[in-house]
């Protein structure tokens, strides 16, 4: 081999090294943006959702309804914009919460309402009418409770009482808890 030659196979093997290192640097930058753009995005959606629960005897449970859900595959959560979920009970009106948007944890087991809340009840036969304004709610279904640290106002005409923080189990036994800062207005007969 002569020394020229030798010459020619140092440039060839330079070459490819070079070329092999910008093909893994091109590779790495191509993963790395596709990555980016998975991170967090919608794997399907549903423009005018619509989800029931049936109770083991075949009645309606729970009902959810929203303009808008995306389900993120990276985390599991279902988003939700202007949620209202209603919860049924045989005996007395169904509870109906609703908020701006909302977000649904992977297991299904907790919702984060978030903005501004509304949870109401209708009046019947021996059942008062409630509403509760508040923000930030995060509710539990299984176990029929919610809660928020912000403000809360409780209204069952004639009576309003206000207070920071509030617990809600709305199954029976019926317990509203406010839990600071609570302030009451109440009507005698």
């Amino acid at each position: 081999m002569s020394y020229l030659e030798g010459k020619y196979n140092y440039v060839i093997v330079a070459v490819i090294a070079l070329l092999s290192w910008w093909l893994v640097k091109l590779t790495v930058i191509d993963s790395m943006s596709s990555r980016e753009g998975v991170a967090h995005s919608a794997d399907y959606f549903s423009s005018g959702y619509t989800k029931w629960e049936m109770a083991k005897t075949g009645e309606l449970k729970t009902k959810l309804l929203a303009d808008k859900m995306l389900h993120y595959k990276d985390d599991g959560t279902i988003h939700l914009d202007k949620p209202v979920m209603s919860f049924y009970n045989a005996k007395a009106p169904p509870w109906v919460i609703q908020s701006e948007t909302g977000i649904v944890s992977a297991d299904g087991k907790t919702v984060f309402l978030n903005g501004k809340a509304v949870v109401d009840r209708a009046k019947a036969e021996g059942v008062s009418p409630v509403t509760i304004n508040t923000s930030n709610l995060k509710v539990n279904p299984e176990t029929s409770y919610a809660e928020t640290a912000d403000w809360a106002e409780l209204i069952s005409s004639p009576q309003r009482t206000t207070g920071t923080g509030m617990k809600l189990v709305y199954v029976e036994p019926i317990r509203v808890e406010l839990l600071a800062k609570v302030r009451g207005k109440y009507e005698t007969k």
